[in-house]
């Protein structure tokens, strides 16, 4: 039997790399900049190149790959994936901790994503070709459009894969260390960086997003990722009912 204690010790952050909080500011100034640039009319002319370019190189082949390759960026299929590892390494190591990851990148990017859709107002390229219908000149801007349609910036694409897949990379080594195989560090890079390079690619490529929209998308993927990953899973305090099952997951077989 595991011996209890009632005092806990001090709770601790997990680090994250770069360290030091500085570089989240850069991300939020980063974003904000951008937001702020936008707003003023800047880089609108770089978005409506970069939409021309690839309504200009999208053949029939490259459209039906890119598009079944942004399919990695699908929030709910996402979702449901990461909630079912986390239930499975949770049973598999007897604890309800890894199943916390899941629920709070799900409440943090419902809180984010969204409203900041909702806030910005912004049409997509295809806007001009189907509802709303918008002049090209106005699907472009931002703060702009009235209506559904205007729900472009940040990409939920991009921001959604980044999350989702840091969270799939931090459970797979825990299912792993279940199963007693080895955890290869390429694969858990590849798990972290490669569908959110190809997500944001294909999302701008198809004319989905303009290519700001994928790089504000990029910028609070990144800053989410970093603040869940700061959290320490393993010792997160529970309430007394689930005590009996607060195994650690992370830093543990």
């Amino acid at each position: 039997m595991r011996e209890t204690t009632g005092v806990r010790r001090g709770v601790r952050r997990r680090p994250v790399r770069p360290a030091g909080w500085w570089y989240d500011g850069l991300l939020l100034a980063a974003l904000v900049g951008l937001t702020v640039a936008l707003a003023t009319g800047h880089f609108l002319g770089l978005d409506r190149a970069v939409a021309d370019w690839a309504d200009a190189h999208r053949p029939a082949a490259a459209y039906w790959v890119a598009r079944v390759l942004n399919y990695l960026g699908q929030g709910t299929p996402l979702t449901l994936l990461a909630a079912g590892l986390g239930v499975l390494v949770g049973v598999r190591s007897r604890s309800i901790r890894p199943v916390l990851p899941p629920v709070a990148a799900f409440v943090l990017t419902v809180l984010t994503i969204g409203p900041l859709k909702l806030w910005s107002d912004r049409a997509a390229p295809t806007a001009s070709i189907k509802p709303p219908y918008l002049p090209e000149a106005d699907t472009v801007q931002i703060f702009h459009t009235d209506g559904p349609y205007g729900v472009s910036y940040p990409s939920g694409h991009v921001a959604n894969s980044i999350v989702w897949y840091g969270i799939l990379a931090l459970l797979l080594p825990a299912l792993l260390r279940t199963l007693h195989r080895p955890v290869p560090d390429h694969l858990i890079t590849a798990v972290r960086v490669l569908p959110p390079v190809i997500v944001f690619c294909t999302t701008t490529y198809l004319g989905w997003h303009w290519l700001t929209d994928s790089i504000a998308g990029l910028l609070l993927g990144l800053l989410l990722d970093r603040l869940l990953h700061r959290v320490p899973w393993d010792e997160v305090p529970l309430p007394g009912r689930l005590r009996d099952r607060d195994r650690p997951f992370i830093s543990t077989s």
